[in-house]
């Protein structure tokens, strides 16, 4: 579930999609620039092909980005909020324990 809400917020960032842009535009521009040593026809499969090698290039990112992401820190996380919560829970027993025996004590007096 974290690994899956990582990745989701990881690809709506927009960050691998302005990525392939980028690279679309500037391979774009390079055949703008470089119009008299190519034919249409090679700038056209020229860009379609940077354009599908960026995209496999960012897929291969995201995977290794999510390979690589560790739950150690998670987990302790977890751990850390679960402990806390017993602590809490054990004081908040202690001070209700603390004010009936007060009380008990009060109503002896």
């Amino acid at each position: 579930m974290v690994i899956e809400r990582f990745s989701q917020n990881l690809i709506n960032s927009g960050l691998f999609k302005t990525y392939i842009a980028t690279g679309f535009f500037a391979t774009l521009l390079f055949f703008l620039f470089n119009s008299e040593l190519f034919t249409p026809i090679e700038m056209i499969v020229g860009i379609v092909f940077i354009t599908l090698l960026l995209k496999g290039l960012s897929n291969i990112m995201i995977s290794l980005i999510i390979s690589l992401f560790s739950l150690e820190n998670k987990r302790k996380e977890f751990e850390f909020k679960y402990n806390e919560d017993k602590i809490n829970a054990m004081l908040n027993e202690l001070v209700v324990k603390d004010v009936i025996d007060s009380n008990e004590k009060d109503s002896k007096k």
